[in-house]
């Protein structure tokens, strides 16, 4: 069946109403604007779903819509690196790198780099692995990540769908730099990992968080940022009962957010045996 085409100038009229009315804090309205907008783009590629909940309405999303993050990472994929490296503070590879350095862990013989971006974790991690394979539902991000030759293997995929069906050898090291933030629910995630993993290999994730009070509870939520914040005891229990042993949780600020650091966690788990 053919999809129904999107009416553009509509689209782009209830969209720009309600981010007008999100930002003059008449939420109820913006509600209703975004409610439209999702009418007239199902797949929700301006993640008015995610915006929404980041509102505290509706239900919590399980993931940020796959079309929504694709059409953000391609739209920034040029000024990607100079953004969130540059501008907001963003190292996160380098901190992978100085705690496998600190704790002695590595060198390491396939890598698989979710969510790859522009190649931030892979140039930081290649001189301890011998082969490294990325994957990032962004074809302009993969584009980038290309050029820089860092990387042996490059799908344009996204991240749950291709553990659940890669076939290939497994990894002894597989990273996750800001994915969590995109996604709610992590069994899927956690699940695919430990599948496609040897046992004893690492798995190295960063996720953001927000205060108790906030989070009031819930294993997840969305901030006010439009990013996905999880728990720290919904990580655990997550790693725990898909076949991984904690080997530590570091507080991290992950990047700045309007001058504000946006605190975060950065998790080393073990894959162990059947």
């Amino acid at each position: 069946m053919a999809k129904k085409k999107i009416d553009e100038d509509a689209l782009a009229e209830a969209y720009n109403r309600a981010l007008a009315l999100e930002k003059a804090g008449d939420v109820d309205a913006a509600v209703k604007a975004y409610e439209e907008v999702l009418a007239l783009d199902p797949e929700d590629h301006g993640g008015a779903a995610v915006r929404i909940a980041s509102m505290g309405r509706g239900e919590i999303p399980s993931k940020a819509p796959d079309a929504y993050v694709e059409t953000l990472f391609d739209q920034h994929a040029e000024v990607f690196e100079d953004v969130l490296v540059e501008q907001l503070g963003y190292h996160v590879p380098v901190l992978v790198r100085q705690r496998l350095q600190t704790l002695g862990l590595g060198p390491f013989k396939r890598m698989l780099d979710l969510g790859c971006g522009t190649g931030l974790t892979g140039s930081t991690l290649r001189d301890v692995v011998e082969d490294i394979t990325g994957i990032d539902i962004s074809e302009n991000m993969v584009e980038i990540a290309h050029e820089k030759e860092v990387y042996e293997t490059l799908f344009v995929a996204e991240v749950e769908d291709f553990l659940e069906d890669n076939d290939e050898e497994p990894f002894d090291l597989i990273t996750a730099t800001d994915v969590l933030p995109y996604l709610g629910a992590l069994e899927p995630l956690f699940f695919g990992a430990a599948e496609n993993m040897t046992a004893g290999g690492l798995f190295i994730f960063s996720s953001e968080t927000l205060p108790e009070a906030t989070m009031a509870g819930r294993p997840y939520m969305v901030g006010p940022h439009q990013r996905f914040a999880h728990a720290d005891t919904y990580m655990r229990e997550r790693l725990t009962s898909t076949g991984f042993e904690l080997i530590e949780i570091t507080d991290i600020n992950v990047r700045m957010e309007e001058g504000q650091p946006t605190p975060g966690h950065l998790i080393i788990a073990r894959r162990l045996a059947d």
